[in-house]
């Protein structure tokens, strides 16, 4: 039996424009909403990641984020 699609959470989150866009893009590109498409990526995380990918990514973003901040 197929689960239901509902949206239980409601968290505020902050984003970067850069982010906003490349999520607004994948959204449109599959046919979902922002939050549904949000739902997907991390109900699929492990699936949509390399986890190579995603530690060099993640030390990038962490050694950039405070001059980003700015």
């Amino acid at each position: 039996m197929p689960k239901r699609f509902r949206l239980t959470r409601r968290f505020p989150a902050a984003m970067t424009e850069d982010g906003y866009r490349r999520l607004r893009k994948f959204a449109a590109e599959a046919g979902l909403d922002e939050g549904e498409a949000l739902s997907f990526l991390f109900e699929n995380f492990d699936s949509v990641t390399d986890t190579d990918t995603l530690t060099h990514r993640l030390r990038i973003f962490n050694s950039d984020l405070d001059t980003r901040k700015r």
